[in-house]
């Protein structure tokens, strides 16, 4: 797979997307805003941690043949499109990642490492069963400080427990 059928892969998800979100009952008479981009990335990123039959769900479902191909295309996304371009009079895209792991789950380094340089995210190991509440605490406070201020408590109290093992996040 190519960087144009990757790219392919991408738009032909984010349709599907755009268009069963506009299909539920009640979208009708709505506006809808989300990003595909956000999405997909959150899902390449969860794909380059899994394995097995999760794993080969998500190929599927983000229509890609191998995590290889997410990898690079997200490479080749978060060194050319989500740059600072402001310096030579382009645009300023701010974009962060984060992954929010129980400490129970030991976090593979090669995750870690791909996280951060291709997903621009960051993993965290927290004690959701021991402290779920102040778990909440720490990912609204980075959502907040990621989108200077304009999300505050996206994480809303009660939606972080015990039971909690992953949260996935990113601010565009």
């Amino acid at each position: 797979m190519d960087m144009r059928e990757a790219i392919a892969a991408q738009t032909s998800f984010s349709l599907r997307l755009s268009s069963h979100l506009l299909s539920l009952n009640g979208s009708a008479g709505f506006n809808l805003a989300f990003s595909p981009l956000s999405l997909h990335s959150v899902l390449s990123l969860l794909t380059a941690g899994s394995s097995g039959p999760t794993h080969q769900q998500l190929l599927w479902f983000l229509g890609c043949p191998l995590a290889s191909n997410l990898v690079a295309l997200y490479f080749q996304i978060s060194n050319s499109i989500l740059v600072d371009g402001s310096a030579v009079g382009g645009p300023c895209i701010c974009y962060a990642g984060g992954v929010w792991v129980d400490a129970s789950v030991n976090l593979k380094n090669s995750f870690r490492e791909v996280a951060g340089s291709v997903y621009k995210a960051e993993a965290h190991s927290v004690p959701f069963r021991a402290l779920p509440e102040e778990c909440r605490n720490q990912i609204n406070n980075w959502v907040q400080e990621m989108t200077a201020g304009h999300i505050k408590d996206l994480l809303p109290s009660g939606s972080v427990t015990v039971d909690t093992r992953l949260v996935l996040g990113n601010a565009m």
